[in-house]
């Protein structure tokens, strides 16, 4: 397994190391319960220097990402990020993208851990023009610090202050107690924060600054656990689950982020006649009424009938309640609408809800 430069922080830390994407991450440190609850009240810090980093630049570079990604850069400001599928030409998902504008002819693009080898070859093998692709993944660690008190955390350390820097943008060169790093505000929990991005030889330095920093404001360090039940009840999509090379950005209920008006992109045709034609599938959200843990692909029935399966499904910390996504045939996706979940063999009834399940207060 390949470790992140803060692997024996996560060690020191008792971490509980799991696989995943081929790297040895921390799942949790106390429980995945306690550092959930710390991101939502407090801040929590994640290590997510298993994500891959990718630069285009050069005079085409923004026609070829146009070509790559469905949503839309072309009135981009430098120094904002936008959140983009990016498909196959049959509409599948390849990935769902960050796309940071460094300048009119260098884009610095963020993609999942899973995914960066076959994104990075996907994008080679549709190159055009004068445009250079660079996996520059092993330049970079990333920490994400999350939560209500991350920007007064973060700010104490940082020589810029912090709240220029809006949601959705970044600053290219900030310094973070003595180390220069990319600062951008995007956030996968649904609660305010940054992710630092900086030369992995000083990850090990600044997480441990950034801990001592937020020990008064009970900043925790969060792991896998808790990332993935955070984004689920902010109701944040992800690969493998809610969108893969078999689900749609336009069947997971993403197509604002899928600009056809912006001309030609891989995938286009098929997403256009997907959306004019309605879907036949559509991610819902529901919330158990009988008692049980829906799990991702568990079968999704109605009156007995298969009618799609669980996309992701927990125990919701914020909410208390289990919960879960679903892709399921259209015509069964009505708020209200009540389905089963099989559950170990027991066919348990569950009722359709709004997404997201979680929305935080906006001060």
């Amino acid at each position: 397994m390949k470790k992140t430069p803060l692997y024996e922080q996560h060690v020191n830390l008792r971490g509980k190391i799991v696989e995943f994407a081929g790297w040895a991450l921390p799942v949790q440190y106390s429980s995945i319960l306690e550092e959930h609850e710390y991101v939502r009240n407090s801040a929590g810090l994640f290590d997510v220097s298993h994500m891959g980093e990718i630069i285009i630049e050069g005079p085409d570079a923004e026609k070829l990402i146009q070509k790559l990604i469905t949503n839309n850069i072309a009135n981009m400001e430098q120094g904002k990020i936008i959140y983009s599928p990016m498909c196959y030409p049959d509409g599948g998902t390849v990935d769902d993208i960050l796309v940071y504008k460094m300048s009119n002819e260098e884009y610095f693009l963020v993609v999942n851990a899973s995914n960066t080898d076959k994104d990075y070859q996907w994008m080679l093998d549709n190159a055009e023009g004068d445009a250079e692709i660079t996996n520059v993944s092993s330049n970079y660690a990333q920490l994400a610090l999350q939560g209500p008190k991350a920007m007064e955390i973060l700010g104490r350390l940082a020589n810029f202050n912090l709240e220029k820097i809006r949601p959705f943008r970044f600053e290219a060169k900030v310094d973070i107690a003595g180390f220069e790093a990319l600062v951008s505000r995007t956030g996968y929990t649904g609660e305010d924060g940054f992710e630092i991005y900086i030369a992995p030889e000083n990850a090990e330095k600044l997480w441990n600054k950034i801990l001592d920093e937020g020990k008064e404001d009970r900043l925790a360090p969060a792991g896998l656990g808790a990332r993935d039940t955070l984004r689920f009840e902010a109701g944040l999509p992800l690969y493998g689950q809610e969108i893969s090379k078999e689900i749609t950005p336009v069947e997971a209920g993403l197509s604002r982020f899928v600009k056809f008006d912006k001309g030609d992109f891989i995938g286009r045709s098929a997403l256009l006649a997907q959306k004019e034609n309605e879907p036949g599938r559509k991610l819902v959200g529901f919330e158990m009424i009988e008692r049980g843990i829906p799990r991702s692909h568990y079968e999704v029935q109605s009156e007995g009938k298969s009618i799609g399966f669980v996309t992701s499904g927990n125990f919701s910390p914020t909410l208390k309640k289990n919960l879960g996504l679903a892709l399921i045939s259209q015509e069964y996706s009505d708020l209200g609408e009540v389905i089963e979940i099989v559950i170990r063999n027991k066919t348990l009834k569950a009722t359709i809800i709004e997404t997201p399940f979680y929305s935080r207060k906006r001060g």
